[in-house]
């Protein structure tokens, strides 16, 4: 096992030592809306009072402009967790968010019937 200090607080077998929602104070609703594909990316400015080391990680993460999913995914947080850590680091103004964009409309009905048919050749 490693020594404190020497990355994240994991044990080889039991994993992750510390429960996914103490990252978060126990919060599981983010101050505004994310989606898993919202763009965040970093703001240049200095978040001001304490953030936690997940926070500092999640900022690092955010250098270009990454979805929240992969963020997720680098910090091995459940979803709703990272998205309470981003929605911290928009309100002190370190991030800034983007909603995902569509180039078409996914509930358009010749979208829906080339799907269902791509699917019924496949089965």
């Amino acid at each position: 096992m490693a020594a404190a200090g020497d990355g994240p607080w994991l044990d080889d077998a039991a994993g992750r030592l510390v429960r996914p929602f103490t990252v978060s104070n126990g919060r599981t609703e983010p101050s505004i809306a994310l989606d898993l594909m919202s763009q965040v990316m970093a703001t240049g400015s200095t978040p001001l009072g304490y953030l936690g080391p997940e926070h500092a990680q999640a900022l690092d993460l955010c250098r270009a402009p990454v979805s929240v999913a992969e963020v997720a995914a680098h910090l091995e947080l459940p979803a709703v967790v990272t998205k309470v850590l981003l929605s911290d680091l928009v309100d002190c103004g370190a991030l800034t968010t983007k909603p995902p964009v569509f180039h078409h409309n996914p509930t358009d009905r010749s979208l829906l019937e080339a799907v269902l048919d791509g699917l019924r050749r496949q089965l």
